[in-house]
């Protein structure tokens, strides 16, 4: 950083698959795979106490996937720019004296 012009890193896009873990709680249904997303919920809203990421993704594809999760997966991988999806994005921007 420094200078008139400093770059801000953007997050790599991932592809749906490799995006998100698979959620885990005790008060989840069983045969029903969701994905984790933030504040201990699901992608399609399931709050539970104690809900973790597991250690493995969250495959949308899989035919135990969460309907709902995917369809929240969709929407959100189609609102990032196909301009903003290469490996190493980067945007420049003027320093504001």
């Amino acid at each position: 950083m420094g200078g008139e012009w400093f770059e801000i890193p953007q997050p790599p896009y991932l592809p749906l698959g490799m995006r998100w873990e698979e959620a885990v709680a005790d008060g989840l249904a069983s045969g029903v795979s969701h994905a984790f997303g933030i504040f201990d919920k699901t992608l399609c809203g399931i709050q539970e106490a104690g809900m973790s990421p597991s250690d493995y993704g969250w495959l949308p594809e899989r035919e135990d996937a969460c309907g709902a999760c995917r369809e929240a997966a969709s929407v959100i991988d189609g609102r990032w720019p196909q301009a903003m999806r290469g490996e190493n994005m980067r945007v420049s921007v003027a320093r504001r004296l």
